[in-house]
C-alpha cells in the first residue's frame, strides 16, 4: 500500500506511460513482463521503472516479473482510470472538431459527454454525434451532470474566462489547449498541450 509521503508528480506522469506499454504487450499476446522488458522499450531504467512502482505496493515477484494483466488492472487503479469519466469539451473549432472524433479516449477512462462553443453560428449545430451547447449554459449543465473533467480548445484571449467558469461549475482537472497558461485554484489540475512548444524544444537541437 502507498506510504504517508505524497507520491512525486514525475512519478504519476510516467504511470500512464506503463499503462499504455502493458496494453500493448497484452495485445502481442505476452502473459508476463519484467522491468527490464519494459525499460527496453520505454527507454527508462529498469531500477526507475522498480521504484516508480514500489510507491504504491509489491506487484512482481523476484525472478518472476510482473502479471501484465493484474498490474495493467492495479495502475487503472491507481489512476482511477478503472472507471469511465465523462469529459466536457469547450471549443467547437477545428481542435474541437478533432478531439470530439477522436476515438483514443474510449477503453482508456474516459468518455466525451458535451461540446460547448461561445460562437452563435456553432450553437446548436453538430460536431459529430455531439450538438454544441452554448458557453454560458456552461456552469448550470455542467453542475447537473457532475463533471469533473474538461477540456479547453478555444483562443488563448478566451482561456482564462473559460477555465474559471470550469471552476465554478466543479471541474477539477483541466487539459488546456490554448497557448497560455492560467490560473486555477490550488485543488484543480491543469495540464497544458501545445504542439508550438514541443516543436521549439525539439529544434534546439537541431
Amino acid at each position: 500500500m502507498p506510504g504517508s509521503k505524497p507520491v512525486p508528480d514525475i512519478v504519476i506522469g510516467r504511470l500512464p506511460i506503463y499503462l499504455r506499454a502493458l496494453g500493448h504487450l497484452l495485445e502481442e499476446g505476452q502473459q508476463i513482463t519484467a522491468s527490464q522488458d519494459l525499460a527496453r522499450r520505454l527507454r527508462i531504467s529498469s531500477a526507475q521503472i522498480r521504484k516508480d512502482l514500489s510507491h504504491f505496493g509489491e506487484f512482481g515477484r523476484q525472478g518472476l516479473g510482473y502479471d501484465i494483466a493484474h498490474l495493467r488492472d492495479q495502475i487503472r487503479r491507481i489512476l482511477k482510470v478503472d472507471r469511465i469519466w465523462d469529459v466536457a469539451l469547450v471549443g467547437a473549432g477545428d481542435l474541437g472538431h478533432a478531439i470530439a472524433g477522436y476515438g483514443g479516449f474510449e477503453g482508456r477512462g474516459f468518455h466525451v459527454a458535451c461540446v460547448f462553443d461561445s460562437d452563435p453560428q456553432k450553437i446548436g449545430s453538430r460536431l459529430g454525434m455531439f450538438e454544441v451547447y452554448d458557453s454560458a449554459q456552461l456552469v448550470e449543465r455542467l453542475q447537473e451532470l457532475g463533471i469533473q473533467v474538461a477540456i479547453v480548445a478555444v483562443p488563448a484571449s478566451a482561456a482564462q474566462a473559460v477555465v474559471d467558469d470550469l471552476v465554478r461549475a466543479g471541474v477539477r482537472a483541466i487539459l488546456n489547449y490554448a497557448p497560455i497558461t492560467v490560473t486555477v485554484p490550488p485543488d484543480v489540475r491543469v495540464q497544458y498541450i501545445d504542439p508550438v512548444v514541443h516543436l521549439q524544444r525539439m529544434t534546439y537541437y537541431l
